[in-house]
């Protein structure tokens, strides 16, 4: 009987797709092998098994399984079921999941190769002008791909005279796999067998007195070997003898020297473990045995604790008791700036049993953890970003959730735009493992679910140490601007403040949530200001490389000397960013060393470390930074705090925003005398009566949370009311408003009133694009089930309209 395989392909496609297994392959193929099949026309391409079975596709013919490319399944069967579920809640393909979940170099992909039939003495008279053209470039060129075939005959349909060539025995076309992966292989060099007797060995080194650099060589040899006891490497042996490349290979030419490849992790623990106990304090101690209690009754733990309260601690002491029972741990940090100091002080205790996976590391690295947490061969915590949550674990003991109110726990662009916090609640569930949500400003929904009794709250009220929180003061800017008491974007007040704290050798953090030097470059005779002509934003000016840039497309020109519109040269900038800070700063405190935490100074691979490596050592005293200085990191010498300006947060179009301003706030705040000394925070505001800065002042989350539920309740928004999000987007300005306006009625039949827009988005043009939002609000007794399977009965109706097929839909599940 004939035995067929879904495979989940690494496509936009609503469903498996079908392929016969090969008689030959039967025994060997299992769910969650990767194997190479074809798809369209030209592609061959690299997907998973899902499911064996007998039934034959009715629609179309099952194509046969081209290549296995595994010796066992890269991917779990727990992975496989959590696709399936992301998938299904987020409203997307599996394929898109895939593409999200594997390292890329997983993914082999083909193309189409066609090479010149060698064994036929082909006669030019019987070709075409197009064949002929292919087959002359094949005599200059082994090999030549689909898309350069496309390129020589200008035109897009080849695959007509490819056919033809074919038929007439001229080319043979073949697949080629484009395998990415290589392991990190390192040469070793040790002695030839055959010298390993003593009177040989005297013998060579007698013959090697007329060659010195060869003979220092191999009694450098003998000296490492007896030194680090292990096998040594090319490269040191080449740096202690100092020998060139050329002796040592006439050493292995002769037979002296033999050299052997080992493979190596590309990252590695060379550091000490602190042979330490990990020590908790009573408020530590009574909060890990509330959570242990809670995890032995299997239920999710929130465990809300202020900033510098040592949640950390107790993360570690969890962490060692999973690790002691062999179960693996996944920590999960929203943001890889985090991952730098955390590492450092999980791996004192744990050495390389850290894994850490985030996107800044190489996709051979990404590829090296993903193996070790399949393969369970080293490394049981791993350390990463949102995307760590699709590795392949196989005895998950216990997730983390640090941070857990954060907002880039969620992915919003390309598809699957899922919520890492959520999923690793149904992740925890697949394994029936315990599950830790950490914060200091507990999103409005989890502590909700404490109040709810979905989850377990667990409270940690005092700092480490009895550490007083920091003052917290609110400076009215508007009321110094009256009185001149500003200079450039700092109060007085912000000045003798961070005078005094650097005059006692302590440090200063200030936070500015947008980078560059200024947002809109102004004509003071016109008005105009210089604009994208890709999006519908005004170009950011950037002083460190004199340029205009817009931060959605990275459209840039050069600063203009005179108003693009009439000419005059009296243009001034409006509103500031990290930048402008760090020139202001450069200015008022010249003695002192600044520095800045942006994206722009972040974006190599070790941005991050280098920057918190340099503050934490001393060499800046004061540091400006956006929203990735606010989390979790622990500066233990920072006094002073100063938000620049705080209404930018609060006055954002959003019904999250008087959310996400205090918690980060709180969190900024929260950097600030995390030893003895008790900090101080100066937010300047024009503003200083708004109730979130005076809940912020005076650290009352539990007001906050009741202000804003209230409204949350009143507007029908999360957690009362679930949301959907449709982006619609395409080239067409008016063909969009007419998708847009179908879509809205459409939903609106089985929603009414409960569908908002459609609407366009502050920015409503990105890189050429139009972009218009319908958002759907899910009352809490619909079913949530049936209300998406209706969008998709909608958007298969809405497909079938020709016209709107250029407008692509987007959809979002709980988008915020």
């Amino acid at each position: 009987m004939d035995k067929f395989a879904d495979v989940i392909l690494p496509l936009y496609l609503p469903k498996h797709f079908t392929y016969q297994i090969d008689d030959k392959d039967i025994s060997i193929l299992q769910p969650g092998m990767r194997v190479a099949v074809p798809f369209g026309k030209t592609k061959v391409y690299t997907g998973i098994v899902a499911k064996i079975h007998n039934t034959k596709p009715t629609q179309y013919d099952a194509k046969l399984i081209e290549e296995i490319l595994d010796t066992q399944p890269s991917v779990t069967s727990h992975q496989l079921k959590f696709w399936s579920w992301i998938a299904s809640y987020y409203m997307c393909a599996e394929g898109d999941v895939l593409k999200a979940a594997l390292p890329s170099a997983f993914l082999l992909e083909s193309e189409t190769v066609i090479e010149l039939n060698k064994e036929n003495n082909l006669e030019e008279v019987i070709l075409t002008d197009e064949e002929y053209l292919i087959v002359e470039a094949l005599q200059n060129q082994s090999l030549l791909k689909i898309q350069e075939v496309m390129q020589i005959l200008g035109k897009k349909t080849v695959l007509p005279v490819i056919n033809k060539l074919v038929s007439k025995n001229a080319i043979i076309v073949n697949q080629e796999l484009y395998k990415q992966y290589k392991p990190k292989l390192i040469s070793y060099l040790k002695l030839s067998s055959e010298y390993k007797q003593e009177q040989k060995l005297n013998a060579l080194l007698e013959n090697l007195s007329n060659a010195p650099k060869q003979r220092e060589v191999i009694l450098m040899l003998f000296s490492l070997e007896a030194k680090y006891k292990k096998p040594i490497e090319k490269k040191l042996l080449l740096k202690e003898s100092k020998a060139s490349a050329s002796t040592i290979k006439s050493l292995i030419d002769k037979g002296v020297l033999e050299q052997y490849h080992l493979q190596k992790d590309r990252v590695n623990f060379d550091g000490k473990i602190a042979d330490v106990e990990m020590q908790l304090n009573e408020d530590q101690q009574q909060a890990y045995l509330e959570i242990k209690n809670h995890f032995n009754n299997n239920e999710v733990t929130l465990l809300h604790g202020v900033t510098s309260s040592g949640k950390t601690e107790i993360y570690i002491k969890l962490i060692e008791e999973t690790v002691k029972e062999g179960k693996q741990v996944l920590y999960l940090l929203p943001e890889i700036a985090l991952t730098t100091q955390l590492i450092g002080r999980l791996q004192k205790y744990f050495g390389d049993q850290v894994l850490i996976y985030h996107s800044k590391y190489s996709v051979n690295e990404r590829v090296e953890v993903y193996n070790h947490v399949l393969h369970n061969t080293k490394g049981k915590i791993v350390i990463g970003a949102r995307s760590s949550i699709f590795l392949p674990f196989q005895n998950l003991g216990l997730i983390v959730v640090d941070e857990s109110h954060e907002a880039t726990f969620k992915q919003h662009d390309p598809a699957p735009r899922y919520q890492a916090r959520d999923a690793s609640v149904v992740l925890a569930s697949f394994f029936k493992s315990k599950l830790l949500l950490g914060s200091a400003t507990p999103s409005l929904e989890s502590y909700h679910n404490t109040k709810s009794h979905k989850y377990k709250l667990v409270e940690l009220k005092k700092r480490y140490g009895n550490v007083l929180p920091p003052i917290i003061e609110l400076v009215d800017i508007k009321d110094k601007h009256k009185k001149k008491k500003m200079t450039g974007h700092f109060s007085d007040r912000l000045l003798e403040e961070m005078r005094e704290t650097l005059a006692e050798g302590k440090q200063v953090i200030l936070f500015q949530n947008r980078r560059g030097f200024s947002p809109i470059l102004e004509c003071g005779t016109c008005g105009n200001s210089p604009q994208c002509p890709n999006c519908d934003v005004s170009l950011t000016y950037h002083q460190h490389n004199n340029s205009l840039r817009c931060h959605y497309c990275g459209y840039f020109m050069a600063m203009q000397k005179q108003c693009i519109a009439c000419g005059s040269a009296d243009l001034s900038t409006k509103g500031f960013g990290t930048e402008q800070v760090e020139t202001e700063l450069a200015a008022l405190f010249p003695n002192h060393n600044t520095g800045r935490m942006d994206l722009d100074t972040t974006r190599g691979k070790y941005g991050y470390e280098k920057i918190i490596n340099a503050f934490e050592q001393r060499q800046i005293d004061i540091l400006v930074g956006t929203q990735m200085l606010t989390k979790g990191l622990d500066f233990r010498n920072v006094d002073l705090v100063g938000v620049m300006n705080a209404d930018g947060l609060l006055n954002f179009p959003d019904f999250r925003a008087h959310e996400r301003s205090f918690q980060l706030l709180l969190q900024v705040a929260g950097r600030a005398g995390r030893t003895k000394d008790r900090g101080k925070v100066l937010i300047q505001t024009y503003n200083p009566y708004h109730q979130i800065l005076q809940q912020v002042s005076t650290n009352n989350y539990v007001k906050m949370y009741e202000e804003q539920m209230e409204d949350r309740y009143n507007f029908k928004y999360p957690p009362y009311y679930r949301l959907i999000k449709l982006t619609l987007k395409g080239k067409d300005y008016n063909t969009l408003n007419d998708a847009a306006a179908w879509l809205a009625k459409a939903l609106s039949q089985a929603f009414h009133p409960h569908v908002l827009g459609p609407e366009f988005p502050p920015v409503a043009r990105i890189r050429n694009e139009y972009y218009k939002n319908i958002m759907l609000k899910i009352p809490p007794k619909n079913s949530i089930v049936k209300t998406k399977d209706y969008i998709q009965r909608v958007l298969k109706s809405y497909e079938s309209i020709a016209i709107y097929r250029k407008i692509r839909v987007i959809i979002n599940v709980d988008p915020y």
